[in-house]
């Protein structure tokens, strides 16, 4: 920062600390991007964002930055708050058209009720007749309380670790290595920490409950 760059990439929370304590300074920048903006713009990070934005755009000027904003999915609301920050003659790209309820032929689809009490061993179970004793699995959860307990609990057969935003990067970086190495078959995580994951030759993904 202190010799100059050209490119910024950071979280709402670090930029603003910057920001804070005079290491950054925005007010020649000509570029906005905001990736994921559906989780930028939620109640989380719209506040921080928000403050940030204010240090870069000016009300009604016409040299605010270009601003770029890009997310898998884009509910109304999106669109509404993202008006702020862009020009009346805003362009919107759609690279998913008619596509967004199609999955691939290739996976199969199930759903299981189960009580929340039973909830470890049945997905000891399913783990064990739909990945085997050596293939992968994704455990998605809501909470990182939630992946904890299920990793630990022993009604789960198989090697579990757990990923999600409380651990440091360094330990999530051995978890995902062991992960892809095999060292271990089942990952669960919270949707934070598996955003963006590429991990080839997954055998399950279950979500521990309906995606809100």
């Amino acid at each position: 920062l202190k010799s100059g760059i050209d490119i910024l990439v950071g979280t709402p929370g670090r930029i603003k600390d910057h920001i804070q304590n005079s290491k950054l300074e925005l007010s020649s920048v000509k570029h906005v991007v905001l990736d994921e903006v559906d989780h930028m713009l939620d109640m989380g990070f719209a506040e921080q964002v928000e403050e940030i934005l204010g240090f870069v755009y000016k009300k009604g000027s016409e040299n605010n930055p270009q601003t770029l904003l890009f997310s898998a999915t884009c509910p109304r609301w999106v669109y509404d708050v993202a008006k702020k920050y862009m020009k009346d003659e805003y362009e919107q790209i759609d690279l998913i058209g008619k596509k967004t309820q199609r999955t691939a032929t290739t996976v199969e689809h199930l759903a299981i009720q189960c009580r929340s009490s039973q909830r470890a061993g049945v997905l000891g179970d399913i783990i064990q007749v739909y990945s085997g004793s050596h293939g992968r699995t994704i455990v998605f959860c809501e909470t990182k309380k939630e992946a904890n307990e299920l990793a630990m609990n022993a009604s789960l057969k198989q090697d579990a670790q757990s990923l999600h935003g409380d651990i440091p990067q360094k330990q999530r970086e051995i978890t995902l290595k062991g992960f892809r190495n095999g060292v271990f078959e089942v990952l669960i995580a919270t949707n934070v920490a598996a955003r963006g994951l590429d991990i080839p030759e997954v055998d399950l993904v279950i979500q521990c409950s309906p995606p809100k």
